[in-house]
């Protein structure tokens, strides 16, 4: 198959904001946004994880684009205000973008036997952390004349995806605040969508065995027999806050494979060893 013509640039001008982007998806969410002149700022909490994305991000700037980094966990109100105001700072004080990409999971498990800590801890990731990125770059896309928020959901956001625990509420909270806020604030010509990745090739993904029955469920139930990767989702985020989806807002858009078209991956493999056959009598697929 030909690879894609589709002509570079068209985001001078931008200043855009990827948290989560030191790795995997936001990573190449940055890439894509910068390799067609966005001035770009990446945020995450990990330093070593951003001076090394800044080096794999750089040689793929054009169009007179940008990228840099500052510290900052999405979850610590104060952090997010700073690091918006300097990606706004690194474009003149103008901010046009954010892909909200911090996010995670943990605390897997069947509901009965949860962690009511841990399950707080990963809503405050996913939603609180997306709820400030919001709260906070608003102010600027508004000032600006118009803008576009991007929220990274995910497959488990809309389809069930057992023993995902809080993930699976912390996503679906995501698109419903994508919804809302794309409804409070399109007269001001700000739009909210949300991407909803299924299995992509990330780091955090590299904790599934290649030869396990998970991953073979996986390719089971993908149309497409295979798994994504961060650029594909990477060249959808660019999408979304580029001008050729000016009149897309309140939507979510599944980029899978086919996946959402099946059912979600059976993780028992995973889980019964950790609670035991007890824990999972009765819940156990057939």
């Amino acid at each position: 198959m030909a690879e894609s013509t589709r002509p570079s640039g068209g985001l001078e001008g931008y200043g855009a904001l990827v948290t989560g982007g030191g790795t995997g998806i936001g990573r190449a969410c940055a890439a894509a946004l910068a390799a067609d002149g966005a001035a770009v700022t990446i945020c995450g909490r990990t330093e070593a994880s951003l001076v090394d994305a800044l080096g794999r991000i750089e040689p793929l700037i054009g169009h007179g684009g940008s990228v840099r980094y500052v510290l900052c966990d999405v979850t610590n109100e104060e952090q997010v205000r700073e690091a918006v105001a300097k990606a706004a700072e690194a474009n003149g004080g103008r901010l046009n973008a954010c892909v909200a990409n911090a996010g995670g999971g943990g605390g897997m498990g069947p509901y009965h036997v949860l962690d009511t800590e841990e399950f707080t801890r990963v809503l405050q990731l996913n939603v609180v952390g997306t709820m400030l990125s919001i709260k906070h770059t608003i102010p600027y896309m508004v000032e600006a004349g118009g803008g576009s928020f991007v929220g990274m959901s995910s497959i488990a956001g809309h389809q069930t995806h057992p023993y995902f625990g809080a993930y699976t509420a912390g996503k679906a909270g995501i698109e419903a605040m994508m919804r809302n806020a794309a409804d409070e604030f399109g007269r001001s010509k700000v739009r909210f969508n949300a991407i909803r990745p299924g299995f992509i090739a990330t780091e955090m993904m590299s904790a599934v065995p290649r030869d396990s029955r998970t991953y073979a469920s996986y390719l089971e139930r993908t149309p497409m027999q295979d798994v994504g990767q961060p650029e594909d989702v990477g060249a959808l985020a660019r999408f979304l806050i580029g001008p050729e989806s000016r009149w897309i807002t309140g939507t979510a858009i599944n980029i899978d494979g086919g996946h959402h078209l099946r059912s979600g991956p059976d993780f028992s493999e995973f889980i019964a060893p950790a609670y035991g056959d007890e824990v999972m009598k009765g819940n156990r697929p057939k």
